[in-house]
């Protein structure tokens, strides 16, 4: 059988959740609920969930035949910047997460590849790759500050929202600058 990833996890981190007290006994269930802070970089380029902030964990950690099944909600703040506008955003987000986590040594090992399922180590899960998935993946990959957000002016940069109606940038053709001297003589 194959053998995972050997580097042990610390069963005090805030995203490391020990099985102990759990039955391996199918249907056998254990509530999880507590905020822990959120990891580094987690977000795209626009819009992520800033380090440290708390997230709130609601989860249920269920006894299946070949391990355990997490399943529940992760919600917390979200801080970004406009993709038309670079206004600031600040907002929430509250994903599912529901992943399987095999008991080291389980069929699981045979029968499926080796990032296919997460895997326990010692009674431990680390819910940190699954929660990050679903929270980047529920991020908007181009922000909006509002769906009608009419972004930047072009040539000046300022944002449209607040110049004039009648705002423009009147560019003239080299070639007939020389005609549009006689238009304002006439005037």
């Amino acid at each position: 059988m194959p053998k995972h990833s050997s580097s042990s996890l610390n069963p005090k981190a805030p995203l490391v959740l020990d099985t102990r007290e759990l039955p391996r006994r199918p249907g056998a269930l254990r509530t999880v609920k507590r905020v822990v802070p959120a990891p580094a970089d987690l977000g795209g380029e626009l819009i992520g969930v800033p380090e440290g902030t708390d997230l709130d964990l609601d989860l249920r950690l269920q006894s299946v035949s070949e391990g355990v099944l997490v399943s529940g909600t992760v919600s917390g703040s979200v801080r970004g910047e406009c993709g038309r506008c670079l206004r600031e955003i600040n907002d929430s987000v509250a994903v599912t997460v529901q992943e399987l986590y095999a008991y080291e040594d389980s069929t699981t090992d045979e029968t499926t590849d080796e990032d296919e399922v997460g895997r326990m180590q010692d009674d431990l899960i680390d819910l940190e790759p699954a929660l990050r998935d679903a929270v980047v993946l529920a991020l908007p990959t181009n922000p909006l500050c509002r769906e009608d957000c009419p972004g930047l002016c072009p040539e000046c940069g300022v944002q449209r929202d607040d110049l004039p109606a009648d705002h423009s940038h009147q560019q003239i053709d080299p070639r007939w600058a020389g005609l549009s001297q006689l238009t304002r003589t006439e005037e």
